[in-house]
């Protein structure tokens, strides 16, 4: 288990295995939807600009994608509504076709190290993961630069404000595992987040995974993030623990 908690606005920190590499899983849909916005401030892209989605860009059954069980002979979308799937709803369609329109996993980690962001690495695509339980461990994160990428985030450091408002709009309406950080925290809060799970391959769990943004009620934010990885708990205990550090945090934070 990894993790990291932070005050966004003070910068002051905790890291539980500083350094370490964690699988990401679907919490590297975030920073692939950073890229893709930072295209369309830039002018590269347009948020209204219509993509296709061939049959051919469909993830396999095994991979979550309402857009290819709503859409089984492809469709054409907006980068905009790429974004929502894939942030929202942690479609794995849209993370892949979202992944070429911003020059492939190369460029996405360039666009990290150009906000000096070195421990997150985007390697390969959703599809490629399905390909083989190892593949996921070349898309990781350690615990400090992720937290890290997250202020930059709500600092407005790394997109535009109309960018960052629209992501924060997905991140808070995330569909998935609302009980990891959001678990125990009061029930008003908001938290802008981004889940990631590998699923249970003969009783190992790869990658358990929530990191976020959750404001304060004194106004501030606190960043949080917790890998849990290569565990045999069951599916509740992992939740339990993101769920219970993120609490930690939080009363920590509001003293």
């Amino acid at each position: 288990m990894g993790a990291a908690a932070m005050v966004v606005e003070t910068g002051g920190s905790v890291v539980f295995h500083r350094g370490q590499r964690f699988p990401m899983q679907s919490v590297y849909k975030l920073p692939i939807g950073m890229a893709v916005l930072h295209d369309v401030d830039a002018g590269v892209l347009r948020l209204d600009q219509k993509v296709t989605v061939a049959p051919s860009d469909l993830v396999p059954r095994e991979l979550h994608s309402p857009i290819r069980d709503e859409h089984p002979e492809g469709a054409r979308l907006t980068v905009r509504e790429l974004l929502r799937y894939a942030v929202e709803e942690s479609d794995g369609t849209a993370s892949d076709v979202l992944l070429r329109l911003a020059g492939g996993p190369q460029r996405v980690t360039r666009y990290l190290r150009r906000l000096g962001v070195r421990g997150v690495v985007v390697a390969t695509s959703e599809r490629l993961m399905a390909s083989g339980d190892q593949v996921q461990y070349r898309n990781w994160a350690a615990p400090e630069a992720m937290a890290g990428l997250l202020r930059l985030l709500q600092q407005g450091k790394s997109v535009s404000g109309p960018a960052r408002t629209l992501l924060f709009q997905y991140m808070t309406r995330t569909k998935t595992f609302p009980s990891r950080i959001k678990g125990m925290l009061p029930a008003a809060t908001v938290v802008a987040h981004k889940t990631g799970s590998s699923g249970v391959s003969n009783g190992l769990a790869r990658a358990t995974n929530d990191v976020g943004l959750i404001t304060m009620p004194n106004g501030r934010h606190l960043a949080v993030v917790v890998f849990v990885s290569d565990s045999r708990a069951d599916d509740a205990t992992r939740d339990a623990v993101i769920a219970r550090i993120a609490r930690a945090a939080w009363d920590h934070a509001s003293k």
